[in-house]
């Protein structure tokens, strides 16, 4: 794949940010079309789709973002002679190409793209049939900004695909795929694990917990838990469950009080039979499978435990690797827990709705991920690359 310069990249982006501010009110209809269209009752995946002028103001501030951003590519990592005179330079290399296969949010196909392409990768993008009108709108313009700096409108596809077309693609891809990013639900990630012949990156489920430690200042609980249940119900690092610890010195009124705060915000709180007596709901945890699921709902669940293994055994056990909170006034405690739980962010009296590329300093992200390999948390622009070594000799052979 040609290295393209950086200056070329990023007088494409220049053309981007301006014909987002030019075509916005066609942008903006094209959304529309999306959400008059829209059938069932999923409200997080209908306002994940929505798309006003704030929103487009954010897509010219995601690629002007990643504009700002040095150049990943070419980057030296490491720099050595051998005794033997060889010079080995480790630097940093385009992956080539990268599908990355999204539901709702037409967003991601401007945060997506624009990574991608000043990382210097190829990409390919499968949105879903719901934003089919908005990513039409918004490719246009990625091509055309292409178009205008001479460039082949390759770097950027969107692919229109049904479900079987896609997992023909996935089996036996038109061209060569380096890198798949399946954003959405467990049943589209399994979907892709299953057919895709090349490495799979897991943007992972939510299902987002707090610990409410022995320690805990009711006053800093209460904001961190409405915030990271409502602030974006439909955000992967939205909060999902509770675990009150039963040896909080005010258990129960703690109890009642977050279950009286989230109800105000109209959140629907299921419990389990611990809270039979305690708690306003009747809404009790029949089935326990209830602890896997992430709800992207105005629902949350609350449960005991006692203490902190307790609380660290059952957070590893049932989250989905993304973001868990302990709230505690134990610094010790609050240390253990970070070190212990197995999630890509751990916070200590603060929300999980921090867990996003720009509000970590990262930018424009491509997803978040729970994969281990070969990075965890925000992808930004600095992760969409590998690495690949250079060793210059002077005829040296190995004996």
């Amino acid at each position: 794949m040609k290295l393209l310069k950086e200056d070329i990249k990023n007088n494409v982006l220049q053309s981007m940010m301006e014909l987002l501010a030019e075509r916005k009110d066609h942008i903006i209809a094209a959304n529309k079309k999306d959400l008059e269209a829209f059938s069932g009752d999923d409200q997080a995946l209908y306002e994940r789709l929505i798309v006003d002028e704030s929103k487009v103001e954010d897509m010219i501030r995601a690629v002007r973002e990643v504009k700002d951003q040095q150049d990943p590519v070419g980057q030296t990592i490491s720099d050595d002679t051998l005794g033997n005179g060889l010079n080995i330079t480790n630097k940093t290399a385009p992956f080539g190409t990268i599908m990355i296969i999204y539901e709702s949010r037409p967003d991601v196909t401007i945060e997506a793209a624009v990574l991608a392409f000043k990382a210097n990768n190829k990409i390919l993008l499968k949105g879903g049939k719901e934003a089919h009108h908005s990513n039409e709108e918004l490719v246009k313009c990625w091509h055309q900004a292409l178009k205008d700096n001479d460039l082949s409108t390759d770097w950027i596809q969107y692919l229109k695909m049904d479900r079987t077309a896609t997992q023909e693609f996935l089996k036996n891809p038109d061209q060569p795929l380096d890198l798949i990013v399946p954003r959405g639900g467990e049943r589209l990630i399994e979907f892709v694990k299953m057919h895709a012949k090349c490495a799979v990156l897991v943007s992972g489920r939510g299902n987002n917990f707090a610990y409410v430690a022995p320690s805990a200042d009711i006053e800093k609980v209460i904001p961190v838990i409405v915030n990271a249940k409502t602030n974006k119900i439909s955000g992967c690092n939205a909060l999902d469950k509770i675990y009150i610890d039963q040896n909080h010195p005010d258990f129960e009124n703690v109890s009642r009080r977050i279950e009286k705060e989230l109800t105000d915000k109209e959140v629907h709180i299921v419990a389990s039979k611990e809270f039979a007596n305690i708690l306003e709901t009747n809404d009790l945890i029949e089935d326990q499978n209830v602890w896997f699921q992430e709800f992207l709902a105005r629902k949350a669940a609350m449960g005991t435990v006692n203490g902190l293994e307790d609380a660290i055994e059952r957070i590893n056990t049932y989250s989905g690797g993304h973001s868990n909170i302990i709230l505690t006034e134990n610094m010790d405690d609050a240390a253990t827990f970070m070190e212990q739980i197995d999630s890509a962010a751990v916070y200590h009296n603060a929300s999980t709705r921090f867990t996003d590329g720009g509000q970590m300093g990262v930018g424009a992200e491509l997803a978040i991920s729970t994969d281990k390999l070969h990075h965890r948390g925000p992808l930004g622009l600095k992760q969409l690359v590998t690495n690949k070594y250079y060793v210059s000799g002077t005829g040296q052979i190995r004996e």
